[in-house]
This record gives C-alpha cells, structure tokens and sequence, in this order.
C-alpha cells in the first residue's frame, strides 16, 4: 500500500472533514481524532449480529453499542451495570434487570424495555414477525432466514442461536423491568446479556430502515459515538452523541481509516496525520518510542491465537495427523522469537480470569518433534500436501508465525503448504482443499461457554462451517451449558480440553494474544486490556501542552 499521505486522509471526505488538529475558536471546541486500523469490518457492517470480530470490537463497543450489563475494559474485564443499573436472578432460568433511566437512543428516542424485548426477538435475530408461542424458544432449524421481515443474511441467525441457543422469551415486568426467560437451566444467562452480540438496539429505527443492509451500516444504538458515515473498506466516521447517559463524549468526531500495512500506520502517526496506529507488531515499539513525542500501549487480552483444523481432509481425518502438528509446534519460540516476550504459551483453551473454572495444571501439548514423526508414521501419511490457508496479517504477526508453521511441520515430515488468501470468505470456502486455517477465540465472559463452546461446541462457528464435530464432546458441551452443579461442569469442561487439544484436535492453541497501539504522548488516554478502544469520559484524560 502506498504511503498514507495529508491527500489519502482526506480522500472521499469532499473536504467536509479536516485533519484532526484541535479546534480552536469555535463552539465545539472538543478534539476531532483519526484512527489507523488494519482492517474496520470483515462483513462490511456494523451490526453486532453480524459482525463478531476483533476488528469489529475495536470500532463498535463502547463507541457505538451498548448491551444492558457492561464491561470494566478499563478493569479486569468484568462485569459492570450498563443499560441496566442492577439485575438479579430468579431462578436457574430467569434473570431479571432494572432498565436505567433516561437513555436517549442516537435518534433522540428514549430506550424503553419494548427496545430490549425487540433487541433480542424474532424480527431482529431472525428477520421473522411472527410471534413467539407460549413455552418456544427462539431456536429455528436452519440458518436461512423466515420470510416477513427485513431478511437479515444467513449469518445473523447463525450467530443468534451461537449466543442464545436456548433462550425462550425476553419479556417487559414492567415500565423499567426486564425479564430473561431461558429453556433451561443456564448459570451464564448474566454473560450471555453482556456479551457483544447482545446489544441493544432501537427498534423504531430498524423498523424504519429501508433494508437490514441499510440499517447494519448506520445502525441506531445507545453509545457515545453515534455513525456518521460509513465507507466500507475505507472509513468510518463517529460523532459525539452528546445526550449520552454516561455524559457529554470527550472527543467531537473520531475517524477510523482502514490502513493495511504496519509501515504506512506507522508512518501516519509520525507526520501527525493519525493519532493512533493500531496493531503494532513488537518488533516496532522500540523504533516509534525512540521518538520521545510517541508511545505504545498495550497488553495481553483475553484472546488466543489458534490454529484450527478441517477433519474431513482426507489427510487430517486420521486424528494422529493432527496430534503431529500439535506436538510440532514450538510455542515459546514463537513467544520469544516474534512477540519479544510481550506475550505468553497459556494453559490452552482457558483464562484465569474463569475463576473456579480455571485448570491451572492444564498444559497445551507439548513440543516433541519426536512423538511428531512417531504419529505421522503410525498414520501412514505419504507425503501428500496439506493445504494451509492464511490471510496477510489480519492477526499481528501473522505471516511470519504461519511460515514458522511450516518449517516446523515439515521438520516432523509434513507437507504443509502456505496459501494466501484475500478475504475470510475464501478462507471458510468449503472445498477439497480446505485443511488449516488461522484463527483467534475471545472469551467474552469469565465461563468457557463463552469460548471452547462459542466457537468450537454443536452451535459454534467451526462446527456450523463443516470442519469438526466430536459426538462426546457436543453431548458435554450441552451439559456445561445446562448443568447447575459447579464441580461437575470443571470436570467436564477438562475432558472437552482432552478431546478438543489432546485426542481429537479441533483445533491447537499457538499463544495468549496481544495488542499494541501507538499515539503521541501528549494525549492522555488509556488502552484497554483488549481489542476495543474506549474513547469515554474515563478513558480520555484529555491533551497536553
């Protein structure tokens, strides 16, 4: 990509928006900043129904959407009121949550609890306006979307059912209550509110909107940034939603431009056209702070990079081949060699922040070339070429881990070949030559519902794709969605970590994820421990000199 330069910024804006220098002498004397992000949305939204990724995260909470429970970002991560200013359960199926007062949608409509029963009901979730039925869930039985209302694409209600696979009603007690009803029992119903997908939208809004496309590209929400413009591919421009229940937004506009490459972001932020470059590789922080007016901030986050295996390729059926590449991998090189030991080798699939849940003595496989090539004779492999498909640097770091990848399972007799690819579509694409793909999986709440099962259990995105399935580890993953008793559901999660890393690989853990953002000094603002960028009142410590 060429060098982000004063005319790229300020292309496609018609020069109705100038650099972000802070304005003096006018009535909104707030700062306007421009942010440089790899890529702004995979699906080309801003629906959070649709768009469930790291980029998405980073442009969409607590900027655009809100969900009724919140989330410390600031903090550890955990869960703090919202929308809702307090909630209780019930029972092991009910959750009830008191609505705050006084929050204005980016209409200018207040929120009421008809927003949040419409937020999680058919025609939002599903494209459907038929009612629900006494005693149904909101459950359906195949992804294409029912005829009656603004058809959403067959991902949405993928990606309902992923995050509410059994819930049965969400309904109004009153003016300022809410009411969560689930089918069964379910200790994660608190999570499942506040995770990103469960967010509350404006129902007259969406109503309103011309198209479910037409809405999912100026969505209508509760943040402090409200959607301006929105150029997919290219820009994505916020302004302050100055009656904001949390109070008047720090910043007057925030620009996010899609910037590929690591150099041009880099180089943006030093000629002052960008006030932010994201997703800076570790190997850069020392160059950008060698300039005393720049900064990096950043930390691990509650995200791992994976890499996830298709076992219907006739040389990954056989599970030995893929406990070969398990053992194949030098994670702490890895660590060491590419992320300059900013990161870690976690104890697989899990995070402590899981609390009781957590098995601290749990280890990912370890590094032994020689039980590697054991497997792969025992499997009888030939030789034949396994296919290997990556996208450039979506992930930080990300081609240099994949090549290290292949030296290390051709070290143990494996012929893995790199394929570069343009877009997630073609790395999903179902044909013959689909086999190892790059992955990450967030833990969006302190349980592992929200990851081994979010992403890898019967509703999750790599069995939804046709790429694994395991009928133990289903039957355990419904159990630990349903299951009350604590002791029980730790044991079971472990032995879904023994089959889904051990014996039947789904998929192998490389390291803890991190990210690293660079800005000048000079602004006092504060990263999260993840990939969202919180510009808020306490986020935002202003700018000096």
């Amino acid at each position: 990509m060429p060098r982000l330069t004063r005319r790229s910024i300020l292309a496609g804006t018609a020069g109705t928006l100038a650099l972000p220098r802070f304005a003096i002498g006018q009535p909104d004397q707030r700062p306007s900043i421009v942010v440089a992000v790899q890529k702004i949305s995979n699906s080309n939204t801003l629906e959070v129904l649709r768009e469930q990724s790291n980029v998405g995260e980073r442009v969409f909470y607590t900027s655009i959407w809100e969900s009724l429970i919140g989330r410390n970002w600031l903090g550890d991560q955990g869960p703090v009121p919202s929308l809702a200013t307090a909630w209780r359960r019930i029972d092991d199926r009910t959750v009830e949550l008191d609505l705050r007062e006084g929050v204005k949608f980016h209409n200018g409509d207040t929120l009421t609890v008809e927003d949040v029963v419409f937020s999680f009901g058919r025609e939002r979730m599903f494209g459907d306006t038929r009612p629900i039925l006494a005693g149904e869930t909101l459950r359906v039985t195949s992804a294409a979307p029912v005829a009656g209302g603004k058809a959403p694409p067959p991902e949405v209600p993928a990606i309902a059912r992923r995050i509410w696979p059994a819930l049965e009603r969400v309904e109004a007690v009153n003016a300022r209550t809410v009411r969560f009803v689930n089918a069964v029992p379910d200790v994660t119903l608190e999570g499942r509110i506040g995770r990103y997908g469960s967010d509350i939208a404006s129902r007259r809004a969406f109503e309103a909107a011309e198209s479910w496309l037409a809405w999912a590209r100026r969505p209508i929400a509760t943040g402090p940034y409200r959607v301006v413009e929105f150029r997919p591919d290219v820009e994505l421009v916020l302004e302050a939603h100055d009656e904001y229940w949390g109070g008047r937004p720090p910043l007057r506009r925030i620009r996010f431009i899609e910037v590929p490459e690591v150099a041009s972001r880099v180089n943006g932020l030093l000629s002052g056209e960008v006030q932010f470059a994201c997703d800076i590789p570790p190997d850069q922080i020392a160059g950008i702070e060698r300039n005393a007016r720049f900064e990096v901030q950043g930390a691990t986050i509650h995200n791992h990079r994976i890499t996830v295996f298709d076992k219907n390729h006739p040389q990954l059926a056989d599970p030995r081949i893929r406990r070969a590449m398990t053992h194949a991998i030098d994670r702490q090189a890895i660590v060491d060699s590419l992320w300059g030991g900013r990161t870690r080798v976690p104890a697989g699939l899990q995070w402590e922040f899981y609390g009781p849940m957590f098995h601290a003595d749990w280890t990912l496989p370890a590094y032994d070339p020689a039980a590697a090539q054991r497997l792969v004779r025992e499997a009888g492999y030939r030789g034949d070429s396994i296919p290997y498909r990556c996208l450039n640097n979506y992930y930080t770091n990300q081609n240099a881990t994949a090549q290290i990848l292949v030296e290390m399972w051709k070290a143990v007799g494996l012929n893995v070949q790199l394929q570069m690819v343009e877009n997630w579509q073609q790395i999903m694409q179902r044909n013959e030559m689909r086999a190892v793909r790059d992955w990450s999986n967030s833990a969006l709440f302190n349980d592992p519902v929200s990851s081994l099962v979010a992403q890898h259990g019967p509703n999750g995105s790599q069995q939804q794709q046709g790429e694994w399935s395991n009928e133990e580890f289903n039957r355990l993953a419904i159990e630990l969605e349903t299951s009350t008793d604590r002791t029980r559901r730790r044991a079971v999660f472990r032995r879904m970590l023994e089959i889904a890393e051990r014996e039947d690989p789904a998929y192998t853990v490389l390291h803890q994820n991190a990210t690293f953002t660079a800005k000048p000094r000079a602004i006092r603002w504060r990263q999260p421990a993840a990939f969202a960028m919180d510009f808020r009142a306490e986020a935002w410590g202003g700018i000096s000199g």
